[in-house]
């Protein structure tokens, strides 16, 4: 069975340390982007089975990011969980209007994490 690979998405390195040390020890492997656009393009490229995508980020934000995202073929049915500051109502309704899956607010909750990753990974099934 080969190894769940998660694309993770943040223009800051803290961030992206911090969600790869929570996955650490779980066996995925882990592909980084640091905006939108490449973001877009390494989903393409390496199809990960789950994707973390922050909101605010240069380039291209995270809400046009996901909608690019479901519009490849090869893309449009991976669950995407934003992973943002931006946790007012109207961010989380745009989140899920763009076609994320989930929505976390920073700072990130560990376990809340894991387990959301967790959760979808298994929903996708054993390759």
């Amino acid at each position: 069975m080969r190894r769940k690979k998660i694309l993770l998405v943040d223009d800051s390195a803290t961030t992206l340390m911090m969600e790869q040390m929570v996955l650490r020890g779980q066996s995925y492997q882990i592909v980084t982007a640091s905006n939108g656009r490449e973001a877009v393009a390494t989903a393409a490229i390496e199809k990960p089975d789950l994707i973390l995508l922050d909101v605010i980020m240069p380039e291209m934000n995270g809400f046009e990011a996901c909608r690019r995202i479901r519009q490849q073929e090869a893309t449009k049915n991976v669950p995407i969980i934003m992973v943002t500051t931006k946790g007012e109502e109207q961010n989380v309704e745009s989140g899920f209007e763009s076609g994320c899956s989930d929505y976390i607010t920073k700072p990130i909750n560990g376990a809340e994490l894991l387990t959301k990753v967790r959760s979808y990974l298994a929903a996708g099934g054993a390759e």
